[in-house]
């Protein structure tokens, strides 16, 4: 028989959103229960190993004061346990990696460090539980309430049953939203019913974002690091995708915001101090040279001979997989997609290990090592997760769309102004191409507010969606997706479910009396939650 316990918020998903819920909960007081499948809390940040991607306010506002206290924590924490140069060491904005993406790069080991720490005092408490290897496998619902989901042991195989007030969905593809039969959509929704510029006539639920599996390599120069040929290595030599004329394992790639193809360049370890490079969110260039683009090690920033070689995280567009989805199919399909993209990273490392043209006329960098300790020593060197970037989404109150946030329809305007906000994000509508054969859908943005009718199922009473799964079209999802927009709405989710939890009210009754909604909202400002903008210019 399974096992039974009883709690007051149930979080299944330990990514950004995850953590910033029970974050959240946990300080108001209530008991929460965070289950995560991989062995890792952070997703985006540390099992799918991505730096942290932002706007350009991020050092001055522009998100929660939690989140805030995360990205100070990261940098701190190479500040107590790296041997910094002393300019390093001194500099406010340090940025490990020095990348020219992210003012804020560096190693997934170093983010999970910051998360187990803000962690630690809820789950001392005993506030907070945390069950890695764990995954929902089923749902009880009875009249629109979530009223218990069973969580598997994915190690054992043994289940228990969590009985809930509350229940948050944070996972990375929405994967409750289907056990608890909830109204959700996926894919590309269909102009007529969306109205925006950008949606297709008719709708493509099965059309999503292109994956990525992601890895770290730093380069050893005079030794030979050259992995096994791979075994799909010369069906991924063949590809030609739309947009890439030499084929997906070439420097010749699509620009995201023109889709026309331009060469990359690949050169190991530049000389030059990494206090002088930093993200220019406006110059189109700043993927042109691969190296630095999402470097998270930054070897002139630490004393010399401490590292051998800068460390630099592969996420680039050759290793976006086209293939198919990799939910919302038969799991043997979607296990082949997650299978093959792996793959074609590998293949992606071996074409720059041994074919990848030099700028001395020669092929290759055999000297590029497959950091796989960096990422989370899995067996192939790759990050245990694979980088998802559009999950399922809610059908929610309230539908954010290309029009309310999109710079060529609001103009000098600015994004719509919810009056419900919960929340700030800014990010370009930045669409990876995707599995039906479309290119990149790179659209200037208007910094915008989270409504909390985005995070309102339309039936159901308390599931709440905590992270990419918010009530976003497939091209507003471009915009919604990124670390300090999932933590946004991870905190505010984990603040309304513990308000409603004290209040005996309904998340819809929230956002239908303005005195409660005007309650709930001073509680997010008093809690360091922004709701709205200070004058600032789309990009």
């Amino acid at each position: 028989m399974a096992r039974e316990e009883r709690v007051t918020v149930l979080i299944v998903g330990g990514g950004l959103g995850g953590v910033a819920a029970a974050l959240a909960a946990t300080e108001r007081g209530a008991e929460v229960v965070l289950v995560e499948e991989t062995g890792r809390l952070g997703g985006q940040l540390t099992s799918q190993a991505v730096p942290l991607d932002e706007h350009p306010w991020i050092e001055r506002f522009g998100c929660t004061a939690r989140y805030r206290r995360l990205r100070d924590g990261i940098r701190e924490h190479y500040r107590a346990h790296y041997p910094l140069t002393p300019a390093a060491r001194a500099r406010r904005h340090l940025n490990p990696g020095a990348a020219t993406v992210s003012a804020l790069s560096a190693e997934p080991r170093a983010g999970l460090a910051v998360i187990d720490t803000l962690l630690a005092a809820p789950r001392s408490s005993g506030r907070l539980r945390v069950l890695p290897g764990h995954a929902a496998v089923g749902a009880l619902v009875e009249d629109d309430r979530v009223l218990a989901v069973t969580i598997r042991d994915l190690e054992t195989l043994r289940d228990r049953v969590v009985w809930a007030d509350w229940v948050l969905d944070a996972t990375e593809e929405g994967d409750l939203l289907p056990l608890c039969e909830a109204e959700y959509v996926t894919g590309f929704e269909s102009r007529e019913d969306t109205g925006e510029p950008h949606a297709p006539p008719a709708a493509q639920p099965l059309n999503m974002q292109a994956v990525s599996a992601c890895f770290a390599i730093d380069h050893l120069e005079g030794e030979d690091h050259t992995i096994e040929r791979p075994a799909e290595y010369a069906h991924w030599r063949s590809q030609r995708p739309p947009g890439f004329p030499e084929g997906q394992l070439s420097f010749l790639v699509p620009d995201p915001r023109t889709n026309e193809p331009v060469a990359r360049t690949l050169h190991p370890n530049p000389r030059g101090d990494p206090g002088e490079i930093g993200p220019d969110l406006a110059d189109p260039r700043l993927d042109r040279e691969l190296w630095v683009f999402r470097r998270i090690v930054a070897r002139g920033n630490f004393v010399e001979g401490a590292f051998r070689s800068d460390v630099t995280l592969v996420n680039w567009p050759q290793i976006d997989y086209l293939g198919g989805p990799v939910y919302e199919v038969p799991d043997a399909e979607a296990g082949r997609h997650r299978h093959a993209a792996r793959q074609l990273s590998l293949c992606l490392l071996h074409w720059l290990q041994t074919e990848a043209p030099r700028d001395d006329g020669g092929a290759g960098w055999p000297g590029l090592r497959l950091r796989g300790d960096v990422v989370g020593d899995t067996a192939d060197g790759i990050a245990p997760a694979l980088y998802v970037r559009e999950s399922r989404r809610i059908r929610g109150e309230y539908t954010v769309v290309e029009q309310d946030v999109a710079f060529d329809v609001r103009g000098s305007h600015g994004a719509v102004p919810y009056p419900d906000s919960v929340g700030i994000g800014a990010y370009r509508i930045d669409l990876h191409p995707s599995t039906g054969g479309d290119l990149y859908i790179d659209v200037a943005c208007c910094p915008f507010r989270i409504p909390l009718g985005a995070l309102v199922p339309v039936r159901l009473e308390n599931l709440l969606p905590a992270a990419k799964n918010i009530a976003t079209t497939h091209i507003t999802n471009g915009a919604y997706r990124l670390h300090p927009v999932e933590w946004n709405i991870g905190e505010a989710a984990g603040h309304l479910a513990a308000f409603c939890a004290q209040r005996g009210t309904r998340p819809r009754a929230v956002r239908a009396d303005p005195a409660l909604l005007a309650d709930f909202q001073r509680q997010l400002t008093r809690a360091g939650v922004e709701l709205s903008w200070p004058e600032v210019r789309a990009y």
